[in-house]
């Protein structure tokens, strides 16, 4: 839970917040999934390829059906991150943005090492897990701005310059921390998104994101989750650009049947704002959660960027159970990510059985140690 407090959880509760964590991570990834294969195509060659109706189901990209990209594997170190950072609250140091750090680290590793280093004690679990090893488009400001051990902040974040979607596609996490206020996870999914994503639009982006997915974690609507987002940013330097297209979603719902003309008129999906505006229209005017990642992917922008955010909206809205299960089955990494969901809501329901002061679970530590 948070810093200051920890809430005593119901079966029912527990039950409930793990079908959100695993809805929000596997509806991301499944939307990453659909869109991986079109991502580099405008709508006329998607349409080309795919009939007039556009991309309906998994096709194949980098050598197979359901294979995601970089979008879901840092994603999940995210998670990997904030269990740490939980975990690490015993020895006293408690600064989270410091911990995903670390986790985003051993991300970079992934992308330059031919596989797990067992030398590393420090690693975990997730960073042997030989399928993350595989290069998949990754933002070229997370490359860079985790080149080197030197962490981003805000005072001096890292690609000042960055507005692309790469820190916003990774920060659906942050909104799971449900026992923490509303401020605070803005605050922190703007400090990690500065680590690689300096300039105000990506990071707000990221932060208003994540403002959303925590009020659809906690049970709200995504229309009052969304105003909760807008009304953190304006104390926020620099919101102008998130708010106007946020407001420009909203405002589009109304504007009659959704399809690829409405999403053109919010933006491209080029800059974070415009994805993340995207994701929240084919969110709340998606019939399902099908009809929604289809409207998500069938555009000209990056496609698994729009796609694995109305993904995670659309998964903590309505749980795991309303995913398509044929999109499931073929979904890369499936276990891991669901070892990975049940891992964190364990993590933040349970976790002083599991470690403190007078408890202290050697697998639970061997999976997320405390260096």
């Amino acid at each position: 839970m948070s810093a200051a407090a920890t809430a005593v959880w119901g079966r029912a509760e527990q039950q409930d917040f793990r079908a959100r964590v695993r809805g929000a991570l596997l509806g991301g990834a499944i939307g990453d999934a659909l869109g991986a294969g079109v991502s580099a195509l405008t709508l006329e060659e998607i349409r080309a390829g795919h009939g007039p109706e556009g991309i309906a189901d998994l096709v194949p990209a980098h050598g197979r059906r359901g294979a995601v990209t970089a979008v879901t594997q840092l994603t999940l170190f995210t998670v990997d991150g904030l269990i740490r950072a939980q975990v690490r609250r015993d020895t006293g140091a408690w600064h989270p943005p410091t911990d995903v750090h670390r986790a985003y680290l051993r991300w970079a590793a992934t992308q330059r090492d031919w596989g797990p280093d067992e030398r590393r004690k420090d690693n975990g679990w997730l960073a042997r897990e030989e399928w993350l090893y595989t290069r998949r488009n990754a933002p070229r400001a997370c490359l860079v701005g985790l080149g080197d051990e030197t962490m981003g902040t805000l005072e001096a974040p890292k690609n000042p310059t960055a507005c692309d979607a790469g820190a916003l596609v990774r920060s659906a996490p942050f909104g799971l921390l449900v026992g923490w206020e509303p401020q605070l996870v803005c605050q922190l999914a703007v400090e990690c998104a500065a680590q690689t994503h300096g300039h105000p639009t990506a990071y707000l982006s990221a932060a208003a994101f994540a403002v959303i997915v925590h009020g659809l974690a906690r049970g709200e609507t995504l229309d009052g989750s969304v105003q909760r987002a807008l009304a953190l940013l304006a104390a926020r330097p620099g919101h102008q650009p998130v708010t106007d297209a946020l407001q420009l979603a909203l405002g589009t719902v109304r504007q009659g049947i959704p399809g690829p003309a409405r999403i053109a008129s919010i933006g491209a999906g080029d800059n974070a704002e415009d994805a993340l505006a995207i994701a929240v229209y084919c969110a709340l005017v998606g019939e399902d959660i099908r009809h929604g990642l289809r409207l998500a992917v069938n555009h000209d922008g990056p496609s698994e960027a729009t796609g694995s955010v109305t993904g995670a909206l659309l998964g903590a809205l309505h749980g795991e159970t309303a995913l398509p299960p044929a999109w499931l089955s073929e979904l890369e990494g499936r276990p891991t990510v669901i070892e990975l969901a049940d891992d964190f809501a364990m993590e933040m329901t349970q976790g002083p059985a599991l470690h403190g002061p007078t408890v202290a679970s050697p697998g639970w530590l061997a999976r997320y140690p405390r260096s």
